[in-house]
């Protein structure tokens, strides 16, 4: 990979799907399906803790310029798509890891299901919890089984969504702006979290590409 990339650029939680890409659609996604494939294939192959760590850190140096710039218009049920949005997904945590492990923790107190154990942050969930499953989520994605780690990062997406939803109640009332943009963030997070659990499902049968 080339040295010369942009800083690392701020994303507000809004920003799931904000990039847009060159005037080539079909260039675009062979571009991102092979590099996605490329880059999995060569790390998973010789999983060296080195290389795997340099991959999980590389938009903290590098900002998410470049990623988004193979990856972000790929469509979401792909592999380009799922490791766009687990980069993006670890960004939005590591930009606010205090709101971020709030509202996964407050999805936790509210959840029923074994979402919370299958996300894998230890409880209580502050922010260097929630920083360190952000990380063990993608670390699982070079050199673990592939769908565990989309499994787990659907089910993060879940809880946090509970989370979302269950705040959003709480201000209702009192803040209803507030409520809606965390109301419109959950239904993201819901979304997103169907996306993984597809993709996990394709990678299970060898179709995820």
């Amino acid at each position: 990979m080339a040295e010369d990339f942009h800083k690392p650029t701020q994303f507000s939680g809004s920003k799931f799907e904000s990039f847009q890409g060159g005037d080539d659609p079909a260039s675009i996604s062979r571009v991102a399906h092979e590099t996605a494939q490329a880059l999995l294939a060569r790390v998973r192959s010789d999983p060296d803790p080195r290389i795997v760590e340099r991959l999980i850190a590389y938009t903290d140096e590098h900002g998410i310029d470049t990623v988004a710039e193979l990856w972000s218009r790929a469509t979401p049920r792909s592999l380009p798509g799922a490791l766009w949005r687990m980069y993006l997904i670890r960004l939005l945590i590591r930009q606010d890891p205090d709101g971020t492990a709030f509202l996964y923790q407050r999805g936790v107190d509210v959840t029923v299901s074994i979402d919370p154990v299958v996300a894998g942050a230890s409880i209580p969930t502050g922010p260097a919890e929630i920083i360190a499953v952000a990380d063990e989520i993608l670390r699982g994605a070079f050199s673990g089984d592939f769908a565990v780690a989309l499994d787990r990062a659907a089910a993060f997406c879940r809880v946090t969504g509970a989370g979302c939803t269950s705040v959003a109640d709480d201000l209702d009332a009192t803040e209803p702006a507030r409520s809606s943009e965390l109301t419109t963030r959950a239904l993201r997070f819901s979304t997103t979290a169907q996306d993984f659990a597809a993709c996990a499902r394709l990678w299970r049968h060898h179709s995820l590409d």
